[in-house]
């Protein structure tokens, strides 16, 4: 019987800056570290942004690695793992010397790629990357490459929405689940799969319906009504379902996703100010993804001049909450305006929050699909005592060049906090800013 032969795989630096983990996931085979990529790692080092700890947590994790030893032919990673082995720069490849520029980092690492394949035809060498287009130049000269997918969703067609429609439903159950404070028994309904904790049900039939959620104490159906918060009504069953959910105390952690014009973010801030009253402070951020991947120090500017623009649509959805509380009642509309002279609500990058202890806050992420799976678990670790935490965003509109549907940090949060007591989910589906913006999200 032949041994099987060890794989090599060849980092890009995206990858190290988006895992910093990740020379851990490669099992038994050995992993190859251009010097191209430790001079771009170098550039990382200085900052407080997740990027520069991701650099400065790779390097010593290297330096760990090698202690006191030269890289003579690489060195073991751990146990059960393959070896580690930094590649100096060499000649460009004649192959590749007509059509690449070779002063370029990503010109560096596909030609130590191309030479280490060239020299070692025996073994398989893959080109890791969270570039497309450095994938793409890759495959042009028949190397293997592919994406990083370690933390992907294997599978975003079945992705949790939150939500299920029971159909020909008894009469008798509906009844029951509608007058009956104890609530009704997941087995009440003919559905094969297993009901989550905070999951949301509709049972219906042809003459009526009824809406509920799984209460994770005793894991049975209790029947909800429609509600407002901040003078916001949801529209339809689904914001019936966000709003019941981030009004609950009990769920600490929710997500909320669905294309532009759903309410993702305006339901979450209507909810977080009819509750100030619970909590310390209300925080609402978004992470800035600046224009070709620009720090804001590029930008002309001082650092609210700078900001603004990013924020701008936390505040356009403040102003319509406003508005309304305006239009309730005298009373509200003073105790709106407190809030917000008081600073109780903060709008803010979210890059503002790292290395805070959130203790007794409401804490909103807007455009959390721009967030990588690590930035969210940075992010959700650092929650104290009385803190609620709501992401919202839409999976399918990535502003991240790195990140996509099966990679960004929503996906990944929905993927694995399914079914967790303290943790609820709903998916947006219909939007509700306008008849024409409806329109144009569905057709162009």
């Amino acid at each position: 019987m032949a041994l099987k032969t060890t794989k090599i795989f060849v980092l890009d630096t995206n990858v190290i800056l988006h895992d910093s983990a990740c020379l851990y996931q490669f099992k038994e085979h050995d992993v190859v570290l251009p010097i191209t990529v430790l001079e771009e790692l170098d550039n990382f080092k200085k900052g407080n942004e997740t990027l520069n700890f991701h650099a400065r947590h790779f390097l010593k994790d290297i330096d760990k690695i090698s202690g006191d030893s030269i890289f003579n032919g690489g060195l073991p990673i751990g146990k059960n793992k393959g070896n580690l082995i930094i590649r100096l720069d060499e000649k460009f490849h004649p192959d590749l010397r007509a059509h690449f520029d070779a002063a370029k980092p990503d010109h560096k690492i596909l030609n130590c790629t191309y030479c280490l394949a060239k020299e070692i035809p025996n073994r398989e060498v893959t080109l890791v990357s969270k570039d497309v287009n450095l994938r793409m130049k890759a495959k042009a000269v028949r190397l293997i490459a592919e994406d990083y997918t370690t933390d992907h969703v294997k599978d975003i067609s079945t992705i949790y929405k939150g939500y299920r429609f029971e159909e020909n439903v008894s009469k008798d159950v509906i009844t029951k689940l509608c007058h009956d404070p104890k609530g009704i028994p997941a087995k009440s309904f003919k559905s094969r799969t297993r009901l989550n904790p905070n999951e949301f049900v509709v049972a219906r039939n042809k003459d009526a319906s009824a809406v509920g959620f799984v209460d994770p104490e005793d894991m049975m159906i209790k029947h909800i009504t429609k509600t407002s918060a901040s003078g916001i009504k949801p529209r339809n069953v689904e914001q019936m379902f966000a709003l019941h959910a981030l009004l609950n105390e009990n769920i600490r952690l929710m997500t909320i996703s669905g294309k532009a014009g759903t309410g993702k973010t305006l339901l979450a801030l209507a909810a977080a100010l009819e509750q100030r009253d619970n909590y310390k402070q209300i925080f609402l951020a978004r992470p800035i993804v600046a224009l070709s991947n620009k720090d804001l120090g590029y930008l002309p500017g001082s650092v609210d001049e700078k900001i603004n623009p990013y924020m701008q649509p936390l505040y356009d959805n403040l102003g319509v909450i406003k508005d309304r509380s305006m239009d309730t009642s005298e009373r509200k509309g003073k105790k709106f305006q407190k809030t917000l002279d008081e600073e109780k609500l903060v709008i803010a990058p979210l890059a503002y929050i790292r290395g805070r202890s959130l203790v007794d806050t409401y804490f909103i992420v807007d455009e959390a699909q721009n967030l990588t799976p690590h930035e969210v678990k940075t992010i959700v670790t650092r929650a104290g005592e009385n803190t609620k935490m709501v992401f919202a965003g839409d999976i399918f509109q990535i502003d991240h060049p790195y990140l996509d549907i099966y990679s960004n940090g929503l996906s990944h949060l929905i993927d694995k906090m399914q079914g967790q007591k303290l943790y609820t989910h709903i998916f947006l589906e219909k939007g509700e800013r306008s008849e024409l913006a409806e329109l144009a999200s569905d057709l162009l």
